[in-house]
């Protein structure tokens, strides 16, 4: 029987907040951690997908430990990316709403500096940063990490395998009597270096719902498909899914502003986020997803990092990732809150070998499942071109004199004959087409 969070013996005033926000069962991870923290003094090692509220479970136990003793404990976060950093940042305020004497910064590149030079001078109980803004304010003397008592490094494999450099400078200067509480998904030879050298030697290891991602909701399908048939191939499952909201993965920026300028040709509704846009542009596009304005957001790896939409049902691989961990981060963008999704990777043949390491290594059941055949993908074309037909505006500069001319034309035929006519003209100049684009065999 499932725990309330009034069992955890946690604040009454964090309780009266998550009352409001309809928050009464805490899950796996949260159950399992919260106690921990308040009642243990090891560092801990937690291992628990994306999207099971790994931020309360950290959060909740030491905003509690915090109204206990402001004056003693000091509380660094951090997480990979900006969108991370200032979601928890809101989550925490959230919890805390009733909790006045808490004050907690954000810190994170992409927003000006002075402010949080200034946010600092009071003495803030619970920092929430990105390594890199972190760092640049420590040279700017402007933070003493010394007095940090207990440090949260959220989605920790994403931050190494992106920021490591950032991460050891950090670990150096910070206290070597601090609680470290590490979450993350994936636990790689490499982090398992850090839980050695920067973690206390009875380091306690917690895993939640790690059983195999197969088991979590989220279904793994690929399909194998030519090099030239792979947009033609996204966009019949797009049509395919028409509706719902889904998440593009591409390897890097160059890839995803070409893809989001060919959903955009074809009339989908998608937007684009990668590392060199300006934080302006990132905000406004993740607003426009998380807010169904948007129904498909093409991204680089880094750059969908923070991203809790409960509502993502369906996740593409449009490029293979490099790692099994950011297979495993890709996926996790999906089946968040118990919800179910799928993982659908569009691989060419050569890449067929990888999907068995990634099987091997993550206990995954992968469906390869068959391309479209050669009519529905000509009829889904059709369909894209019907509605790029119908998404153009009118050519106010048309003359009516040839407008005239041109209904003259058409004037004795119905509307489902002039469709017909129209339709059957666009296949035969696509079949034309894509018959003169075909390669010619070799003799």
């Amino acid at each position: 029987m499932s725990k309330q969070f009034s069992e955890l013996n946690i604040d009454e005033s964090l309780l009266k907040s998550l009352a409001d926000l309809q928050i009464s069962i805490p899950t796996e991870v949260q159950q399992k951690t919260i106690p921990s923290i308040l009642h243990q003094t090891e560092d801990l090692v937690v291992l628990s997908k994306t999207g099971t509220g790994k931020t309360a479970a950290y959060g909740l136990p030491l905003l509690h430990l915090l109204r206990l003793r402001t004056s003693e404990m000091q509380v660094l976060i951090l997480a990979p990316t900006r969108e991370l950093a200032q979601q928890i940042h809101e989550q925490l305020i959230a919890f805390a709403q009733y909790s006045d004497l808490l004050h907690m910064v954000c810190l994170t590149g992409g927003t000006p500096v002075k402010p949080q030079v200034e946010a600092l001078k009071q003495a803030p109980a619970l920092i929430v940063a990105t390594p890199g803004r972190l760092l640049d304010l420590v040279k700017r003397e402007a933070i003493d990490l010394s007095r940090i008592t207990h440090l949260v490094l959220d989605e920790a494999d994403e931050m190494l395998s992106a920021l490591k450099t950032e991460m050891d400078s950090i670990l150096k200067i910070l206290p070597k009597t601090r609680r470290t509480f590490l979450f993350t998904a994936t636990l790689p030879g490499s982090l398992k270096q850090i839980v050695q050298n920067s973690m206390s030697p009875d380091v306690l290891q917690i895993n939640s719902e790690m059983s195999t991602l197969g088991h979590q909701g989220i279904e793994h399908h690929y399909v194998v498909v030519e090099p030239i048939e792979k947009l033609e191939v996204l966009l019949h499952f797009l049509n395919s899914r028409a509706g719902e909201r889904g998440i593009i993965f591409c390897k890097t920026k160059a890839a995803v502003n070409k893809l989001a300028k060919k959903l955009a040709i074809n009339k989908f509704s998608s937007g684009a986020i990668h590392g060199s846009l300006t934080q302006g542009i990132r905000d406004r596009i993740l607003g426009q997803f998380r807010e169904g304005h948007i129904d498909i957001l093409v991204a680089t790896d880094l750059a969908a990092r923070g991203i809790d939409v409960k509502a993502v049902s369906f996740v593409v691989n449009y490029h293979l990732p490099d790692t099994c961990e950011a297979y495993v981060h890709r996926s996790g963008r999906t089946a968040r809150a118990g919800a179910e999704g799928l993982s659908f990777t569009v691989l060419q043949q050569d890449e067929v070998v990888e999907v068995a390491k990634f099987k091997n290594e993550l206990g995954i059941t992968f469906h390869q499942v068959p391309k479209a055949d050669p009519q529905s993908l000509e009829e889904n074309n059709a369909l894209l071109w019907a509605k790029k037909v119908f998404k153009t505006k009118p050519n106010r500069e048309v003359s009516s004199e040839l407008k005239s001319k041109i209904q003259t034309v058409f004037h004795h035929l119905t509307k489902e004959e002039l469709i017909d006519k129209v339709l059957a003209y666009e296949l035969k100049q696509a079949k034309t087409e894509h018959t003169s684009t075909e390669p010619t065999k070799k003799q």
